[in-house]
Parts: structure tokens; sequence; C-alpha cells
């Protein structure tokens, strides 16, 4: 996405004294019931409700939604009035006048974004960015717009108002304007909140020409102030709503961009807007190998810390009636044991339940052990086993010849290979796209080639090989995630316990492979793109006072993983204050573009204790830990398992929280 209205970083307008309290105020807007376009959305109601809940607990003082009848609101929240353009403009004017000094205000938006020919001569590609409230219409030629949609334009005097008076401003906006050339397929797991040129009725041919000599208006001046905008994806990106859970009950549709800034929210105390936002990412790549929706922000605000705190009790989640109010929102899956407590602070528990029915927010408890309280609080002792990993039934793109590979995919599904794959899935983590007579495995959100022609993985000679591999890397992921749910609450940010540093020498490729560099060692920002026989170096320190096991991954862009560290029968524990130096080669022989991952996982060390060594995640051959090793390992060692279906494992302990880094590498084309 591209700023809502054009920004002014250096022009920041003086605060006055601070008031005796300053309020938290919010107006959270929802659409997914449209009036008059065909382009419903199931999340915006969920959203407005999961971001109140998160505000408030973060001691957020007054709350206006604006959304559709089904939003689920916490208590104490007026029922929400429809988003229709003259409500939203209201709200905003409301909070301009009644804004103070030191105040923090909110505007956030779930819903539909689009783009229309630009009428002021502001926007250089011709097309302002627009937001769809719930009476949006089509294109209309009278007034040369988008009937009742909101102009990024049109913000520019409300936020003032709210920045003149020395509130900050910070504005969330889970929606896209991305008009690229992405083509993403009706058959994937989630719904994009874009509005199509078509479906607007927009007029058709060049933008340059629609616009000539039409244009009017005033341009809007850069925003003066201290504000934050946080936005769901790149100006180039669309964002996606997906279902957690069965998709076809409405309350489990959520925007990704919403739940994950969320989890940030909900469980940091300390924290900035732009770390916010960097958490944010990071949940979001968790359970996808080629997720293509990257969140962006600016804004003098973003280093801002975040008012309140998160919500206290740690991992202790209230039940009532034999039901936990807890779900996959909260990284919860069916087949999770729970120890149950007759109080927040009782040291003993009563009883020990498996979580069943999981859904959205909530999750049905069933007795294994003991008598389960008519309430209480319950806390995770030991995480579900990955579910499957599910295909979606083959997309034809195109009028090649696909009967070899159709024939090659129904030979793999009728074998039931690889084991624990579901194929022809309705609710798929990727989608099988058959395009310029190859098979492409995108991710859920079922767009191709995001990165360019090429970037999404194809299926070579191989096809069990390839599935398997794919396989294996969503068990990873699935594991890993299904891991972290057991650490205490609290969203690891950079710079505290293990700290990664990253540093990139320039590659010099050369006819029969890579030639010494030229350049010297110089700073990598992981948004860079690498390129052939690029060098990269971690470094790994410890500075917290427990000492730390760590093992590396790396996962190619065909579904390879290796393991970068530790080399076999070598220690992988790094104690405090010592620093470990990780050194990498970037390969790509097809030379093709795509997305590959570094992933560093840290586990905390008792002194004396086992070591916690996780190679056998990315070699199935490496020699496992076996019964002594400790509970995080073989929880993990048996996730990766493709037969494993069974949700109780072997072992009795409680699984160790663990720390994970992730760290994406763009890759480009070869030049040669």
């Amino acid at each position: 996405m591209k700023p809502l209205i054009p920004l002014a970083l250096a022009g920041t307008v003086l605060l006055a004294a601070l008031p005796a309290r300053a309020e938290v105020r919010a107006l959270l807007v929802g659409v997914g019931d449209y009036l008059y376009l065909d382009a419903d959305l199931r999340g915006p109601i969920n959203d407005v409700g999961l971001m109140a809940r998160t505000l408030l607990n973060r001691g957020a003082d007054e709350i206006r939604v604006l959304s559709g009848p089904g939003a689920s609101l916490p208590e104490g929240i007026a029922p929400p009035e429809v988003a229709t353009r003259d409500a939203i403009l209201a709200g905003l004017s409301d909070l301009g006048r009644r804004a103070q000094s030191g105040d923090t205000v909110i505007f956030y938006f779930s819903g539909h974004g689009a783009q229309a020919p630009d009428m002021n001569g502001d926007e250089a590609g011709g097309y302002d960015e627009i937001l769809l409230p719930a009476d949006a219409k089509n294109w209309n030629g009278v007034i040369g717009a988008v009937e009742n949609a909101l102009v990024d334009d049109e913000f520019q005097p409300l936020f003032q108002a709210i920045l003149d008076k020395g509130a900050t401003l910070i504005a969330i906006v889970d929606a896209c304007h991305s008009a690229t050339g992405f083509r993403a397929i009706s058959s994937a797991a989630g719904a994009e909140r874009f509005v199509s040129a078509a479906t607007l009725g927009l007029p058709e041919g060049d933008v340059a020409a629609v616009s000539a000599g039409e244009a009017s208006g005033t341009i809007a001046p850069p925003l003066e102030g201290d504000f934050a905008f946080l936005y769901s994806s790149q100006s180039d990106q669309r964002s996606f709503e997906y279902p957690l859970g069965d998709k076809a009950d409405l309350s489990n549709w959520y925007g990704d961009f919403t739940r994950s800034l969320t989890t940030v929210l909900s469980e940091t105390d300390d924290l900035t807007w732009e770390q916010a936002l960097r958490g944010a990412v990071d949940v979001m790549q968790k359970d996808s190998a080629s997720v293509v929706q990257t969140p962006d922000g600016e804004g003098s605000a973003l280093g801002a810390p975040v008012f309140g705190a998160a919500a206290p009790g740690g991992r202790r989640v209230p039940f009532s009636g034999g039901m936990l109010e807890a779900g996959l929102l909260s990284g919860y899956g069916d087949g999770a044991v729970f120890d149950l407590y007759e109080s927040a602070t009782a040291q003993t528990p009563v009883a020990r339940a498996v979580l069943r029915r999981v859904g959205a927010s909530k999750a049905t408890l069933e007795l294994q052990s003991g008598t389960i309280p008519a309430q209480g609080y319950g806390v995770q002792l030991r995480p579900a086993a990955p579910a499957p990993f599910r295909i979606s039934p083959p997309v034809v793109m195109d009028t090649a010849d696909y009967a070899p590979v159709l024939d090659a995919l129904g030979a793999l599904a009728a074998a039931g290979l690889p084991e624990g794959v579901e194929w022809n899935s309705d609710a798929p983590d990727a989608v099988l796209i058959l395009s310029g007579g190859g098979l492409a495995l995108s991710g859920p959100d079922g767009v191709l080639d995001p990165a360019g022609k090429g970037s999404t993985p194809r299926m070579g000679d191989d096809p069990a090989g390839f599935f398997e591999r794919a396989a294996r890397v969503h068990r990873l992921r699935s594991a890993l995630m299904l891991a972290e749910s057991q650490a205490p609450a609290g969203f690891s940010l950079p710079g505290a316990g293990l700290t990664q540093k990253i540093e990139r020498v320039t590659g010099n490729p050369g006819v029969n492979g890579c030639n010494e560099p030229i350049a010297g060692v110089g700073p990598f920002d992981p948004r860079e793109t690498v390129g052939e026989c690029d060098r990269l170096w971690l470094s790994l320190s410890n500075s917290s006072r427990t000492a730390q096991d760590v093992t590396v991954i790396y996962v190619d862009r065909a579904f390879n993983m290796s393991v970068l560290w530790p080399d076999p029968g070598l220690s992988n524990r790094i104690g405090f204050g010592e620093t470990q130096e990780i050194g990498l080669e970037i390969h790509s022989p097809d030379g093709l573009p795509g997305q590959e991952e570094i992933i560093v996982i840290a586990v905390p060390a008792k002194p004396g204790s086992a070591r916690t060594v996780l190679t056998a995640l990315a070699d199935p051959t490496a020699t496992r830990g076996g019964a002594d090793a400790p509970a995080l390992q073989q929880f993990l060692e048996t996730a990766m398992e493709p037969a494993t279906s069974s949700r109780n494992f072997g072992f009795t302990g409680a699984v160790a929280p663990l720390k994970i880094t992730r760290t994406r590498l763009h890759l480009v084309p070869d030049a040669q």
C-alpha cells in the first residue's frame, strides 16, 4: 500500500503541555457487508472485535465501532453503527474535535481497498488510493469518482485536525490498493481485500487519458505532527483474510495482518509501534514458506511506545463449562494437553484435559484425569501435533497438455503418498497451479510468481520428492509454531537474549562457479535482495545469563532443508557473553528469483542438562535424541514424522519454551 495521504516527517508540531491524564480514543471500522457491491468479506466483523479487545486490554479509554450487526464486541462497547461513508467521516471529525494534547487517537480500517483515476493530479501513477465503506457504489461518470468511496486525499484535513490538538495519530489499515498483475487463484484458502476495476465499473483505457483535462481540486498538503501509518501489505502486494478452523464458520475468518498485529500487542508489554509492526511480519511468516503479504509502515511516531501493557496472566487461560476460552488465535491446536487449575494463582492442577473441536477462540476440554471444575484456568503442558499438509485441487491456467502431470498426481494420491498430505482440500495450505506447461505450488494465498516469473516453486521430474520436501517444510513450520505456543506470554523482539547480526560480502560469480569476492564485508538488511555467490555471515551472541542451545536451518526455494549449525558431533550450546559465527554462500542453480529462509532456533538450557539438538528436523536420516532427550526435542522430532497421528505423545514432561528468528532472503534472477 502507499500512504493514504502525502507525508512530511520533518514538520512535527511542538506539543503543548500534557493534560493531567492523556487518553486513548479509537474509531474501528470493519466493512464486510457491502450494500451495493458484490464484494462481501467475512473477516472484518471479527477483526473489529479482536482489535477492540486488544486495545481495551492495553488500557484504551474510548472505542467506537462502525461495522455490521454480526460484530462480536467486548462488554461495555456500544453496538456498531453501519460503516457508511458519512459515518466514517463524522467519526473522524468527532475525534478531531475532542482530541487533547497528549492523547493517542487510533483509526483502524478493515475491508476492501481499490484504485480509481486521479482527479486532482497529485498521483504520479494516475490513480487515487481509495477505501470502500459499506455504501460504496460503482464508478459514476457524472461526478468522476467511485460513488461514496473514501479517497486518500480526503483524510488529510481530518487527520490534521487531530494532530493540531497535539495528539498522536495511529492509522492501521487492513486492506490493499494493489493494481499489479498478480494472479490470485480462486481455490486459495483466503480472500483478497481488493476490488478490481471491472467490479467497480471503472472507465477503460489509459488512465492518463481518462484523467486528462478533468483534474480538479487542491492537492492535499503533507501532514504535520506525530503520526504513524501501519499498512497490511506493500504497495505492490495484496492483503488477505483466512479462516482459522472450519471455513464455513464465519466467526473463524480474520484478516491476516489484524490477527498477527493483535497477537503482538496482546502479548508484549514494552514495545514501539515499529516493533509491533516487525512482530506482525514475523507472525505472518511462521506458517507459510511463500507468503506474499509483507506489512509496511511509516511516520514520525513509529518509534513511539505503544500505550499501556499486555494483558496480565501469562499463559493461564480461563475456562468455563468445559470450554477453554482460547483456540487457534492463541496458537492452540486440536490434541494439545492442558493442566487445569481452580484459580489464576493455584499451584497444583486438579485435572488434565485434551483440546478437541478447536475454533478460533474456543475449544472443548476432553477430560484425561481428575475432575474439571465449573470454571478455572488452564496451562498448556504439551502442544498438539501438526495437522496434515492440505493441498488444493489442481487449477489449470492455460490450454497446455497437463495429462502427464495430472496422471502423476493421481498416482501419488491413490498410493497415499507422500505421508501426511491431504489432497484436494477445500481449505488448502498450498495451491496447485498448472501454468506454462508445468506445475507450481503457491502458498495459501494462491498468488503465482509474486517475486517475478518463476519465483513460485515448480515441480520437476520427481513429483514424489517435490511434494515430500514441501510437506516436510510445512511440518517444520507447523511444529515450530505449535511449540512457540508453549512459551510464556510475550513476543520475543530482536535484541533480547540471543541476538543476531548479519553481514554480507557481495558475490563475484564466474563461468565455472564463484570467484573470490572483490568487495569487503558490509551490513545486510533482509529487505535487500541476494544474488549468486553472495556470502552471508551470521553472528549469534548470547546476552542472556542463561545458556542457549542453538540450531540453524536453511530452507531453499525448492523446499530443500539443510543444517547450517552445529556441525555433527560439535556442541551447539552458546553461553553467556559468547558469540558464534556461521557463514553461507548463496547458490541458485536454476537462476530464478524466489524466497529462501534462515531459521534460528534457540532453547534455554539449564546448567548440566542434556543439550537440545534439533538437526534431525532438517535431515530425516540424522540421529534422533531418544527417550533421554529433552521434552521439546522429543516433541519436535515426533511432530516431524509424516505418519504421526496420535495426539498423545509418549513423554510426560512439559515442553520448554523456545525462541525462533526467521530471516527471509529474496533471490534475484541470475543476470547471466
